[in-house]
C-alpha cells in the first residue's frame, strides 16, 4: 500500500482482496462495502477529516462504540447484526496484520438475535394455492399459469429460496430425459456461498415441469433447438445450459418476475393474508421445512434438504441422492395431495 498504508480506506481495499480468494458472493460483497461506508461516515464526523482521509488509527474501542450508537439509532437488529458481523471481520484482519494494536468489536455490544418460528402456510391455503394454479388464469397480461404452477410447486417441493430457483438450468435437473419418466428426479441446486447440494423431484414434480416446458414450446418456439427427433421429449429440445425458468422474453427468470408471480398466485387464490409479512418465495421454503418436520424426518436429514449444511459434492451427484433424502422428500404429504387430485 506503499503512502497509503496508514490510510483506513486502502486497508480495506486489502482486506476485500484478501476475501475474495474465499469466493464471497456479490450480496456479501455489496454488504461489505455498505457496512464499511456507513460506520466509516460516523468516524468522519468524530474526526472532523474526510473518510478518504481516515487513518487506521481512528479504529478504537471508543470510537467504534460511538460509531455504532449512532449507526443502531436508525438502523433494525439485523442490519446491526450483520454490520458488527462485518467490522468484526476487518478488525480481526487489521489486527492479524499489525495494523491496529487490538479489535476493539469485543467492546461493542451486539444485539440478540430475535427467536421467531418460521411461519408455514396452512394446509387449506396450501390445497387453495394448488388448485388455483390449476385452473386456467384470463387475467392479466398474457398469463402463463404452466409456468407459475411449475415454479411454485418446485418451491413447495424442494424447499429452494429464490435465488436457487433462478440459477436452475435444464441441465441441473438430473435424469429427466429418461424415457420411462416414472422414477424421481435429482435437481442440483446452487446454494448460498456457492454451495451445492441436491433436491428430489418425485413423478408429480416431474409431470408439471414437463408440462410447463411443453407450454414453453409453444409459447417462445425460438427459444427451443431447432433440430430434435420427432420422438424427442420436451425435455430434449432444450439446450442443458438453458435457464429452466424463463419470463416472458424466454430469459433466464429475474428475481422481481418471480417475486411479482407469486404474489399474484397468493392474491388470486385468496391466501395472502396467510403469509408471513415480507415473505413470498420463502413462505414456501417455510412451508416444506414444516411438512418434513412434521412427518418425523430427522434433524439432520432436514439440514441437508435445506442446504444449511456443507456436503460433500462428489458424493451427491448421484442418481438416488442418497436413500434417506429420497424418502423424505417423498413422504412431503402435497404429494399425497397432487396424487389424489
Amino acid at each position: 500500500m506503499s503512502d497509503d498504508r496508514r490510510l483506513l480506506e486502502a486497508w480495506f481495499g486489502e482486506f476485500l482482496l484478501h476475501r475474495s480468494t474465499a469466493k464471497p458472493s456479490p450480496h456479501t460483497l455489496k454488504a461489505y462495502r455498505q457496512d464499511f461506508a456507513a460506520i466509516t461516515g460516523f468516524l468522519s464526523e468524530q474526526a472532523g477529516m474526510a473518510v478518504a482521509a481516515l487513518p487506521v488509527e481512528v479504529i478504537t474501542k471508543p470510537s467504534m462504540q460511538q460509531a455504532f450508537a449512532a449507526f443502531a439509532a436508525t438502523h433494525e437488529v439485523a442490519s446491526i447484526r450483520r454490520c458488527w458481523s462485518t467490522w468484526n471481520t476487518l478488525c480481526d484482519y487489521l489486527f492479524s496484520l499489525d495494523a491496529i494494536v487490538a479489535n476493539p468489536m469485543s467492546a461493542v455490544l451486539r444485539p440478540k438475535a430475535p427467536k421467531r418460528i418460521p411461519k408455514a402456510l396452512p394446509a387449506d391455503a396450501v390445497t387453495r394455492l394448488i388448485r388455483t394454479l390449476q385452473e386456467d388464469d384470463n387475467d392479466g397480461v398474457r398469463p402463463w399459469g404452466e409456468r407459475d404452477f411449475a415454479i411454485i410447486l418446485t418451491a413447495l417441493l424442494t424447499g429452494m429460496r429464490s435465488s436457487e430457483l433462478i440459477a436452475v438450468d435444464l441441465g441441473d435437473v438430473r435424469g429427466a430425459t429418461d424415457p420411462d419418466g416414472g422414477s424421481g428426479r435429482v435437481i442440483l441446486v446452487r446454494g448460498k456461498g456457492s454451495k451445492e447440494r441436491v433436491a428430489t423431484a418425485e413423478p408429480a414434480l416431474v409431470a408439471a415441469l414437463t408440462g410447463y416446458l411443453e407450454s414453453r414450446i409453444e409459447r417462445l418456439p425460438g427459444t427451443a433447438k431447432r433440430r430434435v427427433p420427432d420422438d424427442a421429449t420436451p425435455w430434449q429440445h432444450f439446450r442443458s445450459t438453458d435457464p429452466l425458468f424463463v419470463g416472458a422474453d424466454g430469459e433466464r427468470i429475474t428475481r422481481g418476475t418471480l417475486q411479482y408471480r407469486v404474489l399474484r398466485a397468493y392474491r388470486r387464490a385468496g391466501i395472502n393474508g396467510e403469509r408471513a409479512k415480507g415473505a413470498l418465495t420463502h413462505q414456501f421454503r417455510h412451508t416444506f421445512a414444516t411438512n418434513m418436520a412434521d412427518e418425523n424426518v430427522s434433524i439432520f436429514t432436514l439440514m441437508r434438504m435445506l442446504g444449511h449444511e456443507s456436503m460433500n459434492t462428489t458424493q451427491v451427484y448421484t442418481e438416488g441422492a442418497g436413500t434417506g433424502v429420497r424418502e423424505a422428500a417423498a413422504r412431503n404429504p402435497l404429494y399425497r395431495f397432487l396424487d389424489g387430485n
